[in-house]
């Protein structure tokens, strides 16, 4: 049983962080990034300190983006934003007052978010019948909790801009569960539908919103021995990430083409079924 975070989000505290945290600040004293007049698009992208939340701040940077980046290991925040023009945001979206404090401190920051690439979550692998109440919740609550209310908390600006983003961290989990990451299955699809819902609410505001769905990832979720064979790496995801962004496509999966198991699960649900189970026997 494992309690991991992903690649794609927050990692373990190297900094000790108050149970009731206050408001995200900048990463120097008072330094708070270009003037709001700047005309360089602007991405707050969350998960930022290493896996595809890192890679794909990288790849805004490589196309002139101004990025506010967020997670909850400042080092490696630094490691990311190092080279670039990147204000560094450390911040504990699972804290119950995180995602509102995060978003006041990224507004406050430019005046704007153009995009909002939502990479935070956690991961636990294991029997969902051994797995603790507590540990049921911390993944709820990141997973799919926090994600909503910072998005909540972002989204009137942009519709009040006309233009805009929102980028949510989906996975092939969230279409088809996968055994011993019941809970994180249940979270990704949860935002599947939520992308669904809010991207049919934002017609005609000038918002737009991404779900990727990028199948397996070498990150460090889920971190079991052999996992990582055949995964996508973090840089082919925000390349995927990057594009749906400047081309307004509302999903981006990866690899493009769907694989087998993809396939024959879309079009025959009771067979994939059946052949699933039988992999999933033991022996």
């Amino acid at each position: 049983m494992t309690l991991t975070g992903s690649g794609s989000a927050h990692d373990p505290r190297t900094d000790p962080t108050p149970r009731h945290p206050a408001a995200p600040a900048p990463d120097r004293p008072g330094a708070y990034g270009p003037a709001r007049g700047l005309d360089r698009r602007v991405a707050l992208v969350t998960g930022a300190s290493s896996g595809i939340g890192a890679a794909t701040a990288r790849r805004f940077a490589l196309d002139g983006w101004h990025l506010l980046l967020s997670g909850r290991d400042r080092h490696g925040l630094e490691r990311t934003a190092s080279g670039t023009s990147a204000v560094v945001l450390p911040a504990d979206l699972a804290a119950p007052d995180g995602p509102r404090l995060l978003a006041r401190s990224a507004l406050h920051t430019t005046g704007r978010i153009d995009a909002l690439v939502a990479g935070a979550g956690l991961g636990w692998t294991g029997p969902f019948a051994a797995m603790p109440h507590t540990d049921i919740d911390r993944v709820l609550t990141l997973d799919l909790n926090a994600t909503l209310h910072l998005v909540r908390e972002v989204l009137p600006s942009m519709i009040t801009a006309g233009r805009g983003r929102v980028v949510l961290l989906g996975a092939a989990a969230s279409s088809a569960g996968v055994p011993q990451e019941a809970v994180h299955s249940a979270a990704r699809a949860g935002l599947a539908a939520f992308a669904e819902a809010l991207r049919r609410e934002l017609r005609g505001t000038g918002v737009g919103v991404t779900l990727v769905e990028p199948g397996p990832v070498g990150t460090a979720f889920p971190a079991r021995e052999g996992e990582h064979a055949g995964r996508l790496s973090p840089g082919h995801v925000a390349a995927r990430i990057w594009e749906a962004v400047s081309q307004d496509h509302d999903e981006a999966g990866a690899p493009a083409r769907p694989s087998l198991p993809d396939r024959v699960r879309e079009l025959a649900p009771g067979l994939y079924r059946r052949l699933t189970n039988r992999s999933d026997r033991p022996g």
